[in-house]
């Protein structure tokens, strides 16, 4: 495609006039140059019309380009870039980077506002510093979902999108796949309880369930039955063997990658489930998720932890068709439809693309899983707009676990493609870890991969909330 990407018809645009922003304060705080390598920086911050705040940090002497920071789920606070050292660094190459908090008087899961707060935030900016000569967008975790909507509906606001780590299969995927980790869990490992897995009514029994369902992998970790459960759990929970601190396991080394999924659950990852889908329900009105009339079967069939599961079923002498028929039998979660609706208008993404969008990834996220990005790529080209996509990957273990020099190299490889109209190769991991390790920073690891299928039993349309 050309330098030049034309909006399409059709395509929802979102325009904050400079008018309807009310109550924005703009404060222009001059940062002291603490650090020798810090530049002399302006710090401006403001409110928006529904008092989401936004902040802003612009060097002395700005190169023109103003990065729009999307950050992830949590505490509703503005931020601007995705860690200090990377502000530390890109502010000493010339950028200015500005971000929200999103709507904070809303749910956690701020899909209902971010978009449009984020806008909000470069009209409130570019009134205070002018005009950008380039404007980029870039998002990491739950922001990096919000920044692929800015990437499909900013033509002409932005000119390019970089996403870390991000929820680019969409709110409903995410909670579908969580869903049928727990279900096996709460099927498995607890058969005489009813675990309220959905709906929940307040933060504290999403809370109540993580810790159930956590103290009953804890206790099925003693036998070689119970870790065959959390293995398939896991398998379900698209969760990487490879845990912090640890070598990877062999490829056929069964025991050894699930004793590093365990390591996930031992450190808390169903707290991190739970708490997010609370927020999610509130956001959308309800339950978005179901696993009425799915087949774990089928599901499990086109895992890449099949061998895996297995191999440790057969060592524990169980019967995993039966286990798995079980979990297809007592799989009676509907979702709310009107939940499933609002969810994929607000919390969704892949519909199309309207300007580069170059998503890097951890090989071994455990909060979300790197099948993501098959997911994600499979709706861009669905679109037509697989030429704007790049995605690249690092070998890497935990969460949005990336190096300055990691980002700051995809960040320049953006800029090639929107400055030249081509990628080229600077989205090679080849030309990625070149250009991270030639920063001289704290080193890189792009590599080769290709991510498995996600492992879900169904779509997020709003019209079909049940499986075909």
């Amino acid at each position: 495609m050309s330098a030049s990407i034309r909006p399409r018809v059709g395509r929802i645009r979102l325009r904050i006039s400079l008018a309807a922003l009310a109550s924005v304060a703009l404060v222009s705080i001059p940062l002291s140059a603490a650090e020798a390598d810090t530049p002399a920086t302006t710090h401006l911050s403001g409110t928006l019309s529904d008092d989401a705040a936004w902040v802003a940090d612009v060097p002395d002497r700005w190169n023109g380009t103003l990065l729009l920071f999307s950050h992830g789920f949590g505490t509703l606070t503005a931020q601007d870039a995705p860690a200090d050292a990377v502000r530390t660094e890109l502010l000493a190459e010339g950028y200015a980077m500005a971000g929200s908090s999103y709507d904070p008087n809303g749910s956690l899961w701020a899909l209902n506002s971010a978009e449009r707060d984020q806008f909000a935030t470069l009209d409130a900016v570019t009134a205070k510093i002018g005009t950008p000569r380039r404007t980029l967008a870039i998002g990491n975790s739950m922001g990096g979902l919000i920044n692929a909507q800015i990437a499909r509906d900013g033509g002409g606001r932005i000119d390019g999108a970089l996403d870390q780590c991000g929820l680019v299969a969409g709110g409903t995927d995410l909670d579908n796949y969580q869903l049928d980790a727990e279900h096996t869990i709460a099927q498995l490992l607890l058969p005489e309880q009813d675990v309220k897995l959905v709906r929940f009514g307040s933060a504290d029994e999403a809370t109540a369930t993580a810790t159930l369902l956590t103290k009953a992998v804890t206790a099925a970790q003693a036998t070689p039955q119970g870790r065959a459960r959390i293995a398939l759990a896991a398998a379900y929970l698209n969760l990487p063997a490879w845990s912090p601190e640890k070598d990877r396991p062999a490829a056929t080394d069964w025991a050894g990658q699930e004793a590093q999924q365990y390591d996930w659950f031992a450190q808390g990852i169903l707290s991190f489930l739970e708490i997010p889908r609370y927020a999610m329900e509130q956001s959308v009105g309800g339950n978005n998720s179901w696993n009425q009339g799915v087949d774990y079967v089928g599901l499990f069939a086109n895992s890449p932890h099949a061998p895996q599961v297995h191999a440790l079923y057969q060592a524990a002498g169980l019967d995993l068709r039966a286990d798995l028929s079980a979990l297809t039998k007592g799989a009676t979660i509907t979702a709310d439809p009107a939940a499933v609706r609002r969810a994929q208008q607000t919390s969704s993404a892949g519909q199309g693309l309207d300007v580069p969008l170059l998503d890097i990834h951890t090989t071994g996220d455990n909060l979300v899983p790197v099948e993501q990005e098959n997911r994600f790529a499979a709706r861009v080209r669905a679109s037509g707009d697989g030429a704007l996509l790049r995605q690249a990957f690092v070998e890497r273990q935990g969460h949005c676990t990336f190096t300055t020099a990691e980002t700051v190299a995809a960040l320049h490889s953006l800029e090639h493609r929107i400055s030249t109209g081509r990628w080229d190769n600077v989205a090679t991991p080849v030309a990625l870890q070149r250009s991270a390790t030639a920063l001289g920073l704290d080193g890189a690891a792009y590599v080769p991969y290709c991510p498995a299928q996600l492992s879900v039993g169904r779509d997020d349309h709003p019209a079909r909330p049940t499986r075909h």
